[in-house]
């Protein structure tokens, strides 16, 4: 026989041997698997569980007969014939791949193998294996398949239907398949959940197919709120579909089933779609100054959702120049298109900001605003405004002055226009209001009138509203004779109830003093050299001169750092500013919008004039605030926190209901002396349902108490929820405990007279 052929069939001897082997210790496991599972899930799954079983055996048996291969002969062939001398792996090796001694030796080998016979190759059977499968294996599936059966008709009823005992004959479940089908934007294949309750994204479509035994009439799924669905009969099945568009309860109920107790409530709970959400990733810092050079901005954002982010996303871009009363905006928008995964994208954009032209002082602001997958009405979200903000020009010391030169007023002097479109709105508003209304409101303006007033009458060397306003007459009767003048006017509104007082009792009170500290702004029209005493009616003052400048405009008396200084003609203009702006005030607190109108008009005039103004100078310490630290700032990660809001505390509209409730609750079984009323509560939930987490536990505990009044584990349900519902006392001072003995003898003693 041919010495090659010979070995071939050496090791497919082997080969079987080891298949059978194996086939010998997989069959067993395989058969209690598939028991096992018929009598836990029945012949579907049995069948499942036997064909995964037989093919992960098959794997197996083959994965052990390929283990034999010729390298494994050729250690065998070396192991059990010495004469081989160790060169078993000539017999197969290639004919161009050996030499001259190598074929020699190969030639040798060969004939030692056709004089001798080859032993037994083929491994041993694992009998202790193989054994010990064969004598665990079938019994144990004996005896899970002889186990007492249980009815699955009735434990499927069992699951369905509420504790008690059912009519003989009526109908009960004994199979139910719910399919859930999520809407198409999510993405999610479509799942079938074996039981009654599930949790499915909001819009997702639902249909059961039930079976009943015996078959009833009809059927029908009824809602916790009233709604009832019909089921269909098809066959033996019966079905029906429904969207989910909210979380609800319902209860199966077939025609002839019966009813006390009815089954208990199945719980649909729907996910909400959450909108996505924006994160910034460059800049860092919300507010950016423009560097000198600077010719892009490099934005990038990150947006994310549960089910996909649109792939093109908006790019509001917002142009703020200009500054006070003439600031103008010029808004655009910019399509971005993102990258990365679809639950995960990014957005990226490069501003030229030679293109935007950015002033000095003007700001840049953008915003993205992204959408997700949602169908039909998608979701947006918007990303924190980034600012950037080109410096404004420096401002420029002035030497000799008291304080810092600027060119206009501070951006909080914009109000009188807010003034304006309040009163406007008031006047078309008051055929529709009562007149108290009216004349609240009105009033309500006239004195933000009053106070933009002040604000500006601090620029004129005002102090209070209610000081007395004095004359050139009075000044200069009061100057020099130190006679007194009379009582001085008082403005029209005195807010602050204050006295007038007369000259004489100012002499009085700074009697041998220098200065005087009871000066008011004059009225408009008055002779500004006599709106403050710091002088005599006699001395020349001069506009430019160094001697006089400071104490012809200055206003230095009370505080040094908020004094002001303005030239001749912007001090008249705000002057008269500040009379318009108080007619306006009379009227408004008058309840005369449309008079106060033409004031306010002129006034806004006037103020546009100031800011127009070539110099203005305003106090050392300038209106920038120090720029914050981000650095300093918590970084606090709220990821994963629950929110666990305390309930509200009681109101007048707090009935008690809960607390009621509660305490009844704590007696067992019912009975007169523990009632517990489930309507009321039922009906203080329908009107109270924001002021509890999880409305429908509540619906689902009331129900199951309700069928089952003798439930311990329902009543403690109930309680539990009801605790988390109770209103919080409002706070009070604790009453303090009663004396003991040794603390009313001291009282008492307190009390006995002195002797």
């Amino acid at each position: 026989m041919n010495v090659q052929l010979q070995l071939r069939r050496i090791l497919q001897a082997a080969r079987r041997r080891t298949m059978a082997d194996a086939t010998l210790g997989a069959l067993p496991p395989a058969a209690l698997a598939t028991a096992v599972a018929w009598r836990v899930g029945g012949g579907g799954a049995a069948v499942a569980v036997g064909l995964i079983a037989l093919a992960a055996a098959a794997v197996f048996v083959l994965w052990r007969a390929r283990r034999l291969d010729t390298r494994w002969l050729q250690r065998r062939l070396d192991a059990r014939r010495r004469d081989l001398d160790d060169s078993a792996d000539l017999l197969f090796a290639e004919d161009a791949a050996l030499g001259t001694l190598q074929h020699l030796q190969r030639a040798r080998l060969r004939q030692r193998l056709a004089e001798a016979p080859t032993p037994d190759l083929r491994p041993a059977w694992s009998r202790r294996r193989n054994a010990l499968a064969w004598l665990l294996a079938p019994p144990l599936a004996l005896a899970v398949l002889l186990w007492p059966a249980r009815d699955t008709e009735q434990g499927a009823a069992s699951r369905t239907d509420a504790p008690g005992t059912a009519a003989a004959g009526a109908p009960r479940l004994v199979a139910q398949t719910l399919r859930i089908a999520p809407p198409a934007y999510t993405g999610l294949p479509a799942r079938d959940v074996d039981g009654l309750e599930a949790k499915a994204p909001e819009g997702s479509r639902l249909r059961w197919t039930l079976r009943f035994a015996p078959q009833p009439a009809s059927a029908e799924l009824v809602f916790h709120d009233g709604e009832r669905l019909a089921l269909e009969r098809d066959g033996d099945a019966w079905s029906t579909e429904r969207v989910l568009d909210r979380s609800t309860l319902y209860r199966v109920l077939p025609a002839g089933a019966a009813t006390r107790p009815p089954p208990p409530l199945q719980r649909l709970d729907a996910v909400v779609d959450r909108p996505p959400r924006v994160r910034v990733l460059a800049p860092e810092r919300s507010l950016t100054m423009m560097a000198a050079g600077e010719r892009s901005w490099s934005l990038a954002f990150e947006a994310d959702d549960d089910y996909g982010v649109a792939a093109v996303a908006q790019l509001r871009i917002i142009l703020a120049r200009g500054s006070g009363e003439n600031i103008t905006f010029d808004e655009r928008t910019r399509t971005l298109r993102g990258r990365g995964e679809a639950t995960r994208r990014r957005f990226e954009a490069d501003l030229d900001l030679a293109e935007l032209a950015l002033a000095p002082g003007e700001d840049l602001v953008v915003q993205l605003q992204v959408q997700d997958n949602r169908a039909p009405r998608p979701q947006s979200a918007r990303s924190p405004s980034l600012i950037l903000r080109r410096p404004a020009d420096p401002v420029v010391d002035t030497v000799g002055l008291e304080g810092l030169a600027r060119k206009v007023l501070p951006a909080y002097f914009r109000s009188q226009r807010q003034i304006i479109i309040d009163a406007e709105a008031l006047q078309k508003e008051k055929p529709k209001l009562q007149e108290a209304r009216f004349l609240e409101r009105s009033d309500a303006i006239g004195v933000d009138q009053r106070l933009l007033r002040l604000r500006y009458g601090q620029f004129m060397g005002e102090e209070s509203e209610g000081a007395p306003l004095p004359t050139a007459d009075a000044d200069d009767h009061d100057h020099g004779d130190g006679h007194d003048a009379g009582p001085a006017t008082t403005l029209p509104i005195d807010d602050y109830g204050q006295a007038p007082s007369t000259a004489r009792e100012q002499d009085d009170e700074h009697e041998h003093e220098d200065e005087h500290e009871h000066e008011d702004e004059p009225a408009p029209g008055a002779d500004p050299a006599h709106a403050h005493d710091h002088g005599t009616a006699d001395d020349t003052m001069t506009f430019g001169r160094d001697a006089n400048v400071l104490e012809e405009f200055g206003h230095t008396h009370d505080i040094p750092e908020a004094a002001t200084l303005l030239d001749p003609q912007t001090r008249e203009t705000l002057r008269s500013a500040l009379g318009e702006m108080w007619q306006s005030e009379l009227n408004l607190r008058q309840g005369r919008p449309d008079r106060a109108l033409p004031y306010a008009y002129r006034a806004l005039e006037l103020i546009k004039q100031v800011q127009q103004a070539d110099r203005i100078y305003l106090a050392r310490v300038g209106p920038e605030l120090p720029p914050i630290d981000e650095s300093r700032r918590l970084g606090g990660d709220r990821d994963g926190i629950g929110r666990r809001a305390l309930p509200a505390a009681a109101g007048d509209d707090d009935d008690g209901t809960p607390a009621r409730i509660w305490r009844a609750l704590g007696g067992m079984p019912f009975d007169e002396d523990a009632p517990v009323d489930l309507d009321a509560l039922e009906a203080w939930l329908r009107s109270n349902a924001e002021r509890v987490q999880d409305p429908l536990a509540y619906v689902a505990a009331i129900d199951a108490l309700r069928n089952d009044p003798d439930c311990r584990e329902c009543r403690d349900a109930l309680r539990a929820l009801l605790w988390t519902a109770l209103a919080r006392p409002p706070a009070a001072v604790p009453r303090r405990a009663a004396a003991d003995a040794a603390g009313r003898r001291y009282l008492e003693a307190l009390q006995e007279p002195t002797p």
